[in-house]
């Protein structure tokens, strides 16, 4: 029988398979400029590099704030007035926002994902989407070798054969936790992800 994969994986496939689009010789392959034909740089996929986590942690933070809005409101015992919409964001933002918006914005007004596009109390499946698809590329980082010009080599056919045959072949017709203890060996794990952001040293 047809099962769905749950909405709190649901995005690991397309998550995962951007990791590889930082990769040096991945993009070889993927890029040429429009005129001359000739593949990105690599002194401006170094600088993407050196951008590519920048403010990563208020973004993770404008993810939690979301997450946690969203919970809020869904898990009333009976509808919210608009004030108390916009006072229970006031509280969360108070709790974990850096930046606060003024007093005259109105974002819960144009938050469609909660309201209009099937998000509503699962808007943080976003972030948990980027746990499992960090933690399962780290699973190719392990086993990477070195490759030219710096670059390191991810495609493994073994860990790639796990990947299809535990995560995507079996879709839905299993929990998705079983699905990633069954490529992973283990639950997930917020490192990969950190690690990915910036947020942990490299070595630690």
């Amino acid at each position: 029988a047809f099962a769905a994969v749950e909405w709190d994986a649901i995005e690991l496939p397309s998550q995962f398979m951007e990791n590889f689009c930082w990769e040096w010789d991945v993009l070889q392959s993927l890029t040429r400029h429009v005129d001359s034909g000739e593949p990105l740089p690599r002194d401006l996929y170094d600088r993407m590099i050196a951008a590519r986590n920048f403010q990563s942690g208020l973004q993770t933070l404008r993810q939690v704030e979301f997450s946690l809005f969203d919970m809020l409101i869904h898990t009333r015992a009976s509808g919210l007035s608009i004030s108390e919409v916009l006072d229970t964001l006031d509280q969360v933002r108070q709790e974990v926002a850096l930046l606060i918006p003024p007093a005259w914005h109105r974002f819960p007004h144009a938050f469609s994902h909660l309201f209009a596009g099937g998000y509503g109390a699962g808007y943080y499946s976003y972030k948990w989407a980027e746990v499992l698809s960090a933690d399962a590329f780290a699973a190719f980082e392990e086993q990477a070798r070195p490759g030219p010009d710096g670059a390191r080599d991810v495609f493994d056919p073994v860990t790639s054969r796990r990947y299809l045959d535990e995560i995507i072949a079996v879709g839905g017709s299993r929990p998705a936790a079983e699905s990633f203890r069954a490529f992973r060996g283990r639950d997930p794990s917020i490192d990969a992800l950190l690690r990915h952001s910036g947020l942990l040293e490299e070595n630690a």
